[in-house]
């Protein structure tokens, strides 16, 4: 099932996302001081990819102090906006049947998508 539901995310628009993420990523990387964000772009385009049999989970450094200081820069610089933009599409996938394995996705890429610092994909 996790194929099946991965492939189809892929042609509905998960290609999209996670190619949108990638770009973003690849401009936060140009400078030294954005790096760390682009990193955190780019583990999210990976887990936009292919979300189906992913569980984002807490790192060993969950709640170290650069990661706390990182997830509030984040928060503060466009996190909120992205974590509301994967509720918004989940409510909208959940609206259908159909649609309602993508929308989970789309809850379950909001953890990462708010606070990405200390997190991991598995």
């Amino acid at each position: 099932m996790n194929i099946f539901g991965n492939i189809m995310w892929f042609i509905l628009g998960g290609f999209i996302v996670s190619l949108c993420y990638f770009l973003v990523g690849a401009v936060f990387c140009l400078t030294i001081i954005g790096i760390p964000f682009g990193i955190q772009l780019f583990k999210i385009g990976l887990f936009a990819l292919w979300p189906f049999g992913s569980e984002v989970v807490s790192d060993t450094n969950d709640g170290g102090c650069l990661a706390i200081l990182m997830n509030v820069l984040w928060i503060l610089f466009g996190g909120i906006e992205v974590a509301t933009l994967h509720v918004g599409f989940g409510i909208l996938c959940c609206l259908t049947i159909i649609g309602i394995p993508f929308g989970l996705q789309h809850f379950k890429m909001t953890l990462l998508a708010l606070v990405p610092f200390g997190k991991k994909i598995v």
